[in-house]
């Protein structure tokens, strides 16, 4: 292959920044997030083994087991979209580790800056119609995924991820087994033919290539559940720490977080021209409250429009249009403060040794010339 030709990967836009390509991994820059509906190829990518071959989904299959399974099932693609009601909603997507490079002292893993997030519209059914359908025994604690992906090892045994949520988040209405993204089948990357969606919780529960569900009487205990996977000390620790796993606690809800997607970082203006901003906020399983910016490092504040959602879950966008006094440098920063009245924090927050969590206020450079 030609060295000086950028990795592409098909379907994406090739303004994606790859951070690896076994497994594939690649983020989208704030600017190219700005569609209030994510498009297909501007969302993210975030894999922990390599995708099925050979997919035929008229074959594929869903089943649904495990210890607190009433009666396990299998479903068809087919099956699915005859038997259940179809729903469409926006939906926010972020990878736990969104924000990782900013740490220090610094963690391993993928160094996400701001682009491992999006929000676009699914398709699907929701996981509840199902486990009604299957029924849910009175010891149910969990609901777990397995997906068609492989091992990166090669060996067929080994499974990449296999994660879950509670039951209570199971049981939303909002957390679906989608088979289309805004109105086109899923992309290859991103789950097709099938994949959970648990909106605001760490992208890493929303299982791709869906194969397997489990209803479990006990906390799944699959490949990145335990350990230090997707979760952070249960108590607070200083940077750099080590931390027992007994002592790690795992991820639900993802903190409150806004990011400006215009102008792009390093914008040129005229002294007194208008600058408009518009970006998106969200948090977790809570609606946003307001966003505010600040071109001064945080040592004042000003609203800006915030719409609400146009669903549970999903991102909420900001607007406002600011004036810049004098020549020279500047930052913007946005904040969200969500419906709890927790804000965005100006610094990185609460070191972890996986570097999850990041939330702290992102902010874009202007110059005044």
């Amino acid at each position: 292959a030609d060295s000086t030709v950028p990795f592409q990967i098909r379907g994406k836009d090739p303004g994606l920044v790859v951070l690896n390509d076994r497994p594939v991994n690649a983020e989208t820059p704030a600017d190219l997030l700005d569609d209030p509906v994510t498009p297909a190829a501007r969302l993210f990518v975030r894999n922990n083994g390599l995708p099925p071959q050979n997919i035929d989904p008229a074959s594929w299959q869903l089943s649904i087991a495990g210890e607190s399974a009433i009666s396990p099932k299998q479903y068809s693609l087919a099956q699915l979209k005859q038997r259940f009601d179809h729903h469409s909603l926006q939906l926010v997507l972020e990878c736990a580790g969104n924000g990782r490079n900013e740490f220090n002292p610094p963690v391993s893993g993928l160094q996400w800056t701001q682009g491992a997030v999006g929000c676009p519209l699914w398709t699907g059914v929701r996981l509840k119609d199902l486990l009604e359908d299957v029924g849910v025994g009175e010891n149910a604690v969990y609901v777990a995924y397995y997906g068609e992906d492989r091992h990166l090892s090669g060996n067929p045994d080994e499974v990449p991820i296999s994660r879950g949520v509670p039951l209570r988040k199971a049981l939303e209405d909002e957390t679906l087994i989608a088979w289309a993204m805004n109105g086109e089948d899923l992309p290859l990357l991103n789950g097709y033919p099938l994949r959970l969606v648990c909106a605001g919780w760490p992208g890493s529960t929303s299982g791709k290539w869906l194969k397997k569900l489990l209803i479990r009487d006990r906390v799944h205990d699959g490949p990145k559940m335990m350990g230090y996977s997707y979760r952070i000390p249960c108590q607070p620790v200083a940077p750099g720490a080590k931390v027992a796993e007994h002592g790690m606690c795992i991820i639900e809800s993802m903190p409150v977080k806004s990011i400006i997607t215009y102008p792009r970082t390093g914008a040129l203006l005229n002294p007194g021209q208008p600058l408009p901003i518009r970006g998106h906020a969200w948090s977790g399983d809570l609606p946003v409250a307001a966003v505010d910016t600040s071109i001064d490092f945080g040592a004042s504040w000003q609203p800006c429009i915030l719409e609400e959602p146009v669903n549970r879950l999903a991102w909420q966008h900001f607007s406002t249009t600011l004036t810049l006094p004098v020549h020279g440098y500047y930052e913007v920063w946005a904040r969200a403060t969500n419906g709890e009245g927790r804000m965005q924090p100006m610094l990185v927050p609460g070191w972890n040794p996986e570097g999850y969590l990041n939330n702290a206020c992102h902010r874009i450079a202007v110059r005044v010339v």
